[in-house]
């Protein structure tokens, strides 16, 4: 590596299944960027200070992704309102002056993806599950959803902190049971932010003219609800989506170029799933 090169990296623990190596790697190929590097670390809450703290002046920026997204906000000197409003950060820029500054990319990412499939705005919405994600995507719909979000969550625990997650951003929130789940796929706009697996039950209730589902997953991919989505004619949005459109905005921080070559990225990201 020489003395020029310019440097970004993921962290995370688990980080070995990432695709944003693949993502940023394909973006500095087509943008010329050929003394940029992007690597992954394997780096658990414990590690992260002593990594931020060995930075140095060649990093441009890092993505952060499980456990770490809320652990780093003591680390920077500045945090973005958009990363605030949900105590999350998945993107660190080193500033010229040296400043480390955190931003969340996965709320606009969210936004971009539905934009991109036609969805402006929605009348009302469905969340399935009360995850770290879940509460990117409440922030998202306070963007583009004009009525209210109907949470479906397994704990009371859970139901509690969305409509805090509601309260905080803006949304008008009401929580149901699990068990209920099926009742969430006649929304206009359904958002999966479950785990691998936890949907597939559901697959079986797709309305024969479904609306819009953004699945945050993308491997495996088709989830057996967005396959039965698919092929009831409904809109799909997958997790590589999002995945690519926060990865567009990561490049484009940590460069300074933009546009960030969306395509170039999509096409490598679909490459690297279809080797899996």
């Amino acid at each position: 590596m020489s003395a020029h090169t310019r440097r970004a990296a993921v962290l995370g623990s688990p980080i070995a299944h990432s695709l944003s190596p693949v993502l940023h790697r394909a973006a500095y190929a087509e943008l010329g960027l050929t003394d940029w590097s992007y690597d992954r670390f394997e780096v658990d809450e414990a590690a992260l200070p002593g990594f931020v703290e060995r930075l140095g002046p060649e990093w441009a920026g890092l993505s952060l992704t499980m456990p770490l997204k809320r652990a780093v906000i003591p680390l920077l000197d500045a945090v973005s309102g958009t990363a605030a409003s949900v105590e999350a950060v998945n993107t660190v820029v080193r500033t010229d002056d040296g400043r480390l500054t955190g931003d969340n990319t996965d709320i606009p990412g969210m936004v971009a993806a539905l934009r991109e499939r036609g969805i402006e705005q929605v009348e009302s919405a469905a969340i399935l599950g009360a995850g770290a994600t879940a509460s990117s995507a409440l922030a998202a719909l306070a963007r583009i959803c004009t009525g209210e979000v109907v949470a479906y969550v397994r704990s009371a625990e859970r139901a509690a902190e969305m409509r805090q997650w509601g309260e905080r951003l803006g949304v008008e929130v009401s929580t149901a049971d699990w068990a209920d789940a099926e009742q969430a796929l006649r929304a206009p706009l359904v958002i999966a932010t479950t785990p691998a697996g936890s949907t597939d039950a559901l697959s079986h209730a797709v309305p024969e003219r479904p609306a819009t589902l953004f699945d945050v997953l993308y491997d495996p991919w088709p989830t057996a609800l967005a396959a039965r989505w698919s092929a009831y004619g409904g809109a799909v949005v997958s997790g590589l989506d999002l995945l690519v459109h926060q990865a567009v905005l990561q490049v484009e921080q940590m460069t300074g170029r933009a546009p960030a070559p969306l395509d170039a990225m999509r096409k490598a990201g679909e490459r690297a799933l279809a080797e899996r």
